[in-house]
């Protein structure tokens, strides 16, 4: 190894591409590197815990690589620069090393400063930064429009949530389906149709277990399929829509009131940035499993579950028209209120 002790620091905030391009060289010469994670609570824009994660990940394969937090309290940049917070700064960082650093790498920004120089009397690289052309400020402003700059890791923080709900027979699933195709990422699939099978496919025939499997697979599909999204992540039905049915065809009481506890604790941490609520205008369409009752009267069994998200305090937009005009009104919806344009690589 070229050199034994190795610095390279940031706030990663977000980490992308470039970054990691410098900590793989910077380890290839080093026989010890330390990643110096630079965080302010008051100025960050992603907690340091999510920041922190996204560079072990990156890192945990190589030994020598080590992860050194260094918080600061100024409240802008431009105090830190000025109130010798890069002294306090390197004295952290040397009592956590507990050894000379023999080299720091930083990016062309600092190519005319000798700020590094002279805080750790070392050798120090500089890492042209147009070599991959991008900032973390510009994927802060617009981080769809950069997406191919973001590590894989980093982008489930920025994945957007589409949920598509509404009652029996109002084109769900194919909708989901069809968006997915489109923007070239991945869905998760109503659970429900599966659980009900093991019942003979017959609604009626459901016990209390079937919706507690229902909400709790339902919610670990969504979490294993947002770290392979691309941009966006549909997701048909959610979980106060399982709790409408529950409460439908349960008739024990204590039942009724376990499925709502379970329910209600898994919607209260989801969080969706679109909500579209299909009306039931389109043809219903029976395929051996759906309910005659709900089929002959749609409009008041959907407008019970429009009431349960309203108590929720969920924001919801109504999709109506056939199945062609659902699919453009979905699209439009999502570029108006999401900013994610469906030509976007």
């Amino acid at each position: 190894m070229k050199y034994k002790v190795g610095m390279y620091g940031g706030s990663f905030d977000p980490l992308h591409i470039g970054h990691v391009q410098v900590m793989m060289r910077a380890a290839a010469v080093c026989e010890n590197l330390y990643i110096v994670l630079s965080y302010a609570r008051q100025r960050d824009h992603i907690p340091m815990e999510i920041r922190y994660r996204w560079i072990y990940h990156i890192c945990k394969h190589m030994s020598h690589v080590k992860i050194i937090l260094l918080e600061d309290m100024a409240v802008s940049e431009e105090a830190y620069d000025s109130q010798g917070e890069w002294e306090i700064g390197r004295d952290k960082v040397l009592s956590q090393i507990k050894q000379p650093v023999d080299v720091v790498f930083c990016g062309s920004d600092y190519k005319d400063k000798d700020i590094y120089q002279k805080l750790y009397q070392c050798e120090v690289v500089i890492c042209d930064r147009e070599e991959i052309p991008i900032s973390s400020t510009q994927i802060r402003q617009n981080p769809y429009q950069y997406w191919t700059y973001l590590p894989e890791v980093c982008r489930p923080y920025y994945v957007k949530k589409v949920l598509v709900v509404g009652g029996e027979s109002t084109g769900k699933s194919t909708l989901v389906q069809n968006l997915a195709t489109l923007y070239r990422t991945n869905y998760v699939a109503e659970v429900g149709r599966d659980v009900c099978e093991m019942a003979g496919n017959s609604e009626e025939l459901m016990i209390a277990s079937d919706f507690y499997e229902i909400l709790i697979k339902h919610k670990a599909q969504e979490l294993e399929a947002i770290k392979h999204s691309n941009r966006l992540l549909f997701v048909d039905t959610d979980a106060l829509t399982t709790l409408w049915y529950s409460q439908f065809l349960l008739s024990n009481e204590q039942e009724i009131q376990q499925t709502q506890h379970l329910a209600q604790a898994i919607a209260a941490i989801n969080r969706f940035d679109l909500i579209l609520f299909l009306e039931p205008t389109v043809a219903f369409v029976q395929d051996g499993t759906r309910n005659e009752k709900i089929a002959a009267d749609r409009e008041t069994y959907s407008n019970q579950i429009k009431r349960l998200l309203d108590e929720q305090g969920l924001a919801y937009v109504c999709v109506d028209g056939d199945y062609a005009n659902r699919l453009e009104q979905a699209k439009k919806l999502i570029a108006q209120i999401l900013h994610i344009d469906i030509n976007t690589p």
